[in-house]
């Protein structure tokens, strides 16, 4: 049924015009007392929009609901408790950075959000443009440019409001805090929503979301609330105080002060897209970085530089320590090899299969952990948000959704968790295309193979060769995310908002935390898949008995003759196939691979001379090339299978991923070819 009568509540910062709008709304009905129990004063009127009678609350000025004050608590407590049908929220053009903090906190009540951009007429002239439709967009709600004063824009701003009375829905948005912070919000959101009494008395007012992050911003209202009808030693406040401990010693700082930039990073973000400024009054430390690092010109160019410098140190940084590791392993090879003479076989698998398969990925450790701490002092600092917003626009370009470059960010990582982190995506089509390119993305798992391959054959340049590598797997997605709109998933892309948090120092106990969390994972597929995968090569390599171990004669040497046929085109033999083939299950089983079938072990210079056998220069890149593309890896297929809902969507990633992978690897041997390289 339709309604014949609504509430609107005006809400804002002080001076932003709020008393003016609600003047030119209601006319000469209203009138004016004190709200119960306080002595500030409450507005109350009403207005005709066609058949709907509206009442209209004009709430206290404020800049924010953070309950500091009488006036903050009085807005919330209203919004909250008597659920208007829609808020008004008045915003000052002419300070529409300042303004739009509440904004974000108005928004995450859940309310119905109207926004009245007033005072454009002083903006314009204070040189401020701002594209108002793309403003709507961003924010996934109306957006009516008034000039209170003047009583402009008062009929539109009427009509959006019987609109949205008369159930017009509108995306809304909610800042995201940054993957660690968003974690934690979801397992306290669990753990209110998990207590009856809580569940009752509250979340029929709040969502679950909304009282964690105030219990992250130490609201004492909320807290006391909770506490009352929860109990001080509930699951929700144990959580509460876990989730406080593993952030802080992530960020080394409260979680009220990351909330705050977060908010701050939102509004920076769409002021950024949406607002542009003849002149600037005032440009802080941030923003003058930003004029550089985020520029038309500059961004990405920076962006391609520090990606380069990442590999750069993670070769420089990390061949020291490989070669101490690598002696080690070698050392315990050669120690259990003479002390172990019989039986045959046990020596083989231990030397060949375990010490040989896990020891050589083991030497690539120290890579593994330096890319790690660079990733997370890019992600510490604010520069990995300003990527994905370089990132941005060469999407929105292709007509692209630029918020799916934060998953493929996380790809770098891992794909799995990257896969998993597409949930923030509104839009169905943008996740499904996001899921189905983020394993093109270069994960840390591959870089074990890159660091072989470049240390064989292009010692001089490795960090360079890897940075390509990284480089082509980020523009095959993008391509690939191009095709995948027209032809699978059509239709147009979202707006987009990336948070720009102020750049601030690192702390090292944060950087430290972030790569042992990722790092260690490293370790455990170490003890567990690699090792397991090793295993099964030494026994395709081992048998039949009276072979040369990992011959052509052997078992693997069958499966990968039998597949031959197919990688010849790409300058490939069998033992490429059977790398690859073992590859599907972790990416870093290649070189365990490698190591078993040319007989040279453990030893990271034994392998690279044999490699230096079977490959040239153009076909070690044609391998490289093919490792990047190829299909995803058995965890992430799961993944996808998961997160699609269908083994469908799965076995195409594995389908065009190889195709792709083959297409690409063959162009680049044949192009090498025509211009003269050994094949």
């Amino acid at each position: 049924m339709a309604k014949d009568r609504a509430t609107v509540a005006l809400a804002g910062n002080p001076n932003a015009g709020k008393t003016t709008i609600f003047n030119n709304l209601t006319g000469a009905r209203q009138h004016i007392g004190n709200w119960p129990g306080v002595t500030v004063e409450k507005k109350e009127g009403s207005t005709r929009i066609g058949d709907l009678d509206v009442g209209i609350v004009d709430l206290p000025g404020t800049y924010s609901l953070t309950a500091y004050s009488l006036e903050e608590v009085i807005v919330r407590d209203f919004i909250a408790g008597e659920r208007p049908d829609v808020v008004v929220n008045i915003v000052d053009a002419s300070n529409i950075e300042r303004n739009l903090y509440l904004t974000t906190q108005l928004a995450e009540l859940g309310v119905p959000l109207v926004i009245a951009l007033n005072m454009v007429d002083v903006a314009r002239g204070r040189g401020i443009h701002i594209d108002v439709p793309l403003l709507g967009e961003l924010l996934g709600s109306p957006v009516i440019p008034t000039v209170g004063l003047r009583n402009r824009g008062t009929m539109e701003l009427k009509q959006v409001i019987a609109d949205a009375v008369g159930g017009a829905k509108y995306r809304g948005f909610h800042v995201n805090y940054g993957r660690e912070v968003e974690e934690e919000i979801t397992r306290l959101e669990e753990a209110i929503s998990a207590d009856d009494t809580v569940s009752r008395e509250l979340l029929g007012k709040y969502f679950p979301r909304w009282l964690a992050v105030k219990l992250f911003e130490e609201d004492e209202r909320v807290a006391a609330d909770l506490e009352r009808l929860a109990g001080p030693d509930s699951e929700i406040f144990h959580r509460l105080e876990e989730s406080r401990r593993h952030l802080l010693s992530i960020y080394g700082e409260d979680l009220e002060t990351i909330i705050v930039d977060n908010r701050y990073g939102f509004v920076a973000g769409v002021v950024r897209e949406a607002v542009e400024r003849e002149r600037e009054e005032y440009v802080s430390t941030t923003d003058r970085i930003d004029n550089v690092l985020t520029s038309r010109i500059w961004g990405f160019p920076f962006f391609a530089l520090f990606m380069w410098l990442m590999f750069f140190l993670t070769f420089f940084l990390g061949k020291f320590p490989m070669e101490w590791i690598d002696r080690l392993v070698t050392g315990f090879a050669n120690m259990v090899q003479t002390n172990l003479t019989s039986p045959a076989w046990l020596q083989s698998l231990l030397v060949d299969g375990v010490i040989g398969g896990v020891g050589a990925v083991l030497v690539f450790l120290p890579q593994i952990f330096i890319i790690f701490i660079c990733i997370s002092i890019l992600e510490d600092t604010g520069y990995m948000s300003r990527a994905a917003f370089i990132m941005d626009r060469v999407m929105h370009w292709l007509g692209l959704h630029g918020k799916s470059f934060i998953p493929m960010v996380m790809g770098f990582g891992c794909n799995v968790p990257a896969v998993m982190a597409t949930r923030t995506l509104e839009s169905e089509k943008d996740r499904m295309i996001t899921i189905l390119v983020n394993p093109l993305m270069s994960c840390t798992a591959r870089l074990p193979v890159y660091a072989l391959f470049t240390s064989a054959f292009f010692a001089a340049n490795q960090g360079t060769v890897t940075f390509s590598l990284y480089l082509m797997g980020i523009i095959l997605a993008v391509v690939m995310a191009k095709v995948f709109r027209k032809f699978l998933f059509p239709g147009e892309s979202e707006p987009f908002v990336m948070e720009l948090p102020p750049y601030r120092w690192p702390t090292l106990k944060g950087t430290v935390v972030h790569m042992w969390e990722r790092g260690s994972l490293f370790l455990r597929k170490a003890g567990t898949i690699i090792l397991a995968g090793s295993i099964i090569i030494w026994l395709l390599s081992y048998f039949p008995r009276g072979v040369a171990y990992g011959s052509a004669q052997s078992l693997a040497g069958y499966i990968g003759r039998a597949f031959e046929p197919l990688v010849k085109p790409l300058g490939f033999d069998w033992r490429a196939v059977v790398a690859l083939m073992f590859g599907f299950v972790a990416k870093e089983i290649v070189v365990s691979t490698f190591g078993a079938l040319t007989g040279a072990g453990e030893s990271r210079a034994a392998i690279s001379g044999q490699l230096q056998q079977i490959f040239t220069p153009l076909t070690a890149y044609c391998f490289m090339a093919f490792t990047l593309l190829y299909t995803p890896c058995l965890a992430t297929v799961a993944m996808i299978r998961r997160e699609t809902g269908h083994w469908k969507w799965a076995a195409f990633a594995v389908a065009y991923s190889l195709a792709l992978a083959w297409l690409i690897a063959f162009l680049i041997y044949r192009v090498g070819l025509l211009f003269g390289l050994k094949g």
